[in-house]
């Protein structure tokens, strides 16, 4: 089952983002209004450098884009990534329902065959 046109290299790129919580939240902030790195850093216990660099690995995983204005960086964040890596997300949870759905009916044959067994031995 093909999973989605995302390729491994992007995916491991949004994940790997993702998968820090002031990543998720700057993506957040963003996705809701536009913000300069200077006003996301000041709602962090954190340097501005360090900001940066969370928004840089955002950016590298087209979670966010930045654009110089002035001597501001404006990032706003891009829904058509956050839309990807939700449709990759879906995939993925169709093809566990579908294994759990085929296990689930693997288990009802088991439970049917026992069932039949032991219909017989009392016949016996």
């Amino acid at each position: 089952m093909v999973v989605e046109s995302v390729v491994d290299d992007e995916a491991d790129r949004i994940f790997h983002a993702l998968a820090d919580a002031t990543r998720r939240d700057i993506v957040v902030r963003v996705v809701q209004q536009e913000q300069s790195v200077s006003t996301l850093a000041a709602g962090y216990a954190m340097s501005f450098a360090a900001v940066q660099k969370h928004v840089a690995v955002l950016e590298r995983a087209a979670l966010v884009v930045k654009e110089r204005r002035g001597r501001e960086q404006i990032v706003h964040g891009n829904l058509e990534t956050v839309r990807r890596a939700t449709r990759l997300l879906q995939r993925y949870e169709e093809l566990w329902r579908y294994r759990v759905q085929n296990i689930s009916s693997i288990l009802s044959e088991d439970r049917e065959e026992d069932r039949e067994e032991d219909r017989e031995k009392e016949n016996e």
